[in-house]
């Protein structure tokens, strides 16, 4: 009711809210957060789908932390999870990242954005009946740039651990492993 009551004042001319703590009105923050929840999105099912050069496109603008690796820009981003990651038969991961419990936080201006989700992934292979095989959190900060959200930062963390070995490869087995002793 509140939304929809903001929006037909909006719409005849009222002075838009601004009495949020960050300064932007309602509509502002709700499209600002609809934005960056599809670009959350947009990464997972990019990932998923093994299009591993549109994951990099997402982050060519950022860093990506993965348990202490840092890699940067489009090149650093598709070159990390092109070698980290195992492509089975069907040329995908074939996981299914589920995000939940997605927090968003506008920074004053409207410029900025921090979030905070859940994240688990799911896997089958023909060595690997269908199972969780990790979960974790992604902190992320994203920022406006022309009008639009991209992402600046991504950091990953790992928390419960399960059967990675049909998942990762290279130096990224040896950071799970490590991490999940931890």
């Amino acid at each position: 009711v509140y939304i929809d009551c903001y929006i037909t004042l909006r719409a005849v001319g009222a002075t838009p809210m601004t009495d949020l703590p960050d300064g932007l009105d309602i509509v502002e923050r709700l499209a600002a957060e609809r934005a960056i929840h599809r670009l959350l999105s947009t990464y997972t099912h990019r990932l998923d789908n093994g299009d591993f050069d549109g994951v990099a496109e997402l982050f060519q603008h950022a860093e990506m932390d993965v348990l202490g690796n840092v890699v940067a820009g489009r090149d650093g981003v598709r070159k990390f999870v092109e070698m980290g990651l195992q492509v089975h038969a069907d040329n995908t991961p074939r996981t299914w990242h589920t995000l939940a419990n997605v927090l968003v936080d506008i920074a004053p201006g409207g410029n900025k954005a921090t979030s905070a989700s859940y994240y688990t992934v799911h896997q089958q292979t023909d060595g690997l009946r269908l199972q969780p095989i990790c979960t974790g959190k992604y902190l992320d900060e994203f920022e406006r740039h022309d009008g639009q959200w991209r992402f600046a930062r991504r950091t990953l963390t790992l928390h419960l651990v399960g059967d990675l070995s049909h998942h990762v490869k290279g130096s990224n087995e040896e950071v799970v492993s490590r991490s999940a002793k931890a």
